[in-house]
């Protein structure tokens, strides 16, 4: 089971979007979608969808968060050929942020961002694809400087993790002050494949809530730990959401939230969903008790 899994956050595209990532890429659906009702958002839209075979999750739930560029979503491929139909149909009504062509590291490689604001780095590879998108986490502004910290806390909380080989900027390949900084950082969390990389020019985009990571958890002992090891802004801190110290937003969330979220009986859910928007952390017993109607 995926314990990592990307959660994306939309004002109202969220269904449309979901589909629309399923069309451009093989072994892709949408698997599930709900509604949760009666939100701080009004009715959202939750949907689970899988690209490439991995999950993704995405809610409709208001214009409170916007796709930036901190978290991209690396796609990669031995076919150049699947890189420009690829570009060709996430690149239409966005914004190229580096126009697809030939750079040092790869034959074809381009930044885009689609027509929803999310960002994508489509790269051919001549190596072996294990997973074929890795979220790529850009540190910048007030945390530029500091992926390396980053990938080794977050290899210290997650098990199956590990972290290389990296690679550094050299003198004269970035902005001032990079030498030594992390321009690419290839790491795992739990088995699961992300990227860190310290920004190459002097810019400021923070992480947004609008791309944020669940975590999935067995019971409420596992929640508890995550939650603790990577807290670091308490007043972040609601229904399971967390912020950690360079500002990415996590969820933690019992694995056994799936079929509660998922529930046909509207009476059922209703109640969940009152209960849970009460909690800043997560309380499995009493979100159980709430769908169990005790």
């Amino acid at each position: 089971m995926q314990k990592i899994i990307p959660h994306l956050w939309f004002d109202t595209e969220a269904k449309e979007a979901a589909a629309f990532y399923a069309s451009i890429f093989p072994d892709s659906r949408v698997v599930d979608t709900a509604v949760i009702t009666d939100t701080p958002s009004g009715d959202c839209d939750i949907v689970s969808f899988e690209l490439f075979g991995t999950s993704f999750q995405a809610i409709s739930a208001g214009p409170y968060f916007t796709f930036n560029s901190s978290i991209s979503f690396s796609v990669l491929s031995n076919s150049q050929e699947e890189i420009e139909t690829w570009w060709a149909k996430l690149s239409e009504g966005g914004t190229a942020l580096m126009p697809l062509g030939e750079y040092p590291w790869s034959k074809a490689y381009g930044w885009t961002t689609d027509k929803y604001g999310l960002s994508w780095q489509l790269m051919l590879t001549d190596a072996p694809i294990t997973q074929r998108i890795i979220p790529s986490l850009m540190f910048s502004g007030a945390v530029m400087g500091r992926a390396e910290e980053a990938m080794k806390l977050y290899a210290s909380i997650f098990p199956d993790s590990s972290i290389g080989p990296v690679s550094y900027y050299v003198e004269g390949e970035a902005g001032e002050g990079r030498e030594g900084k992390v321009s690419h950082g290839p790491f795992t969390l739990a088995g699961y494949n992300l990227i860190a990389m310290d920004s190459g020019v002097d810019h400021d985009i923070p992480f947004s809530e609008a791309v944020s990571l669940v975590v999935s958890c067995e019971d409420q002992t596992e929640m508890d730990m995550y939650t603790e090891a990577l807290s670091a802004v308490p007043e972040s801190e609601q229904c399971g959401w967390v912020k950690d110290r360079f500002g990415v937003s996590w969820q933690i969330v019992p694995i056994a939230m799936n079929k509660m979220m998922r529930d046909t009986d509207k009476e059922r859910l209703a109640r969940v969903v009152q209960v849970m928007l009460k909690m800043k952390r997560l309380n499995l017993a009493e979100l159980q008790a709430a769908y169990d109607g005790e």
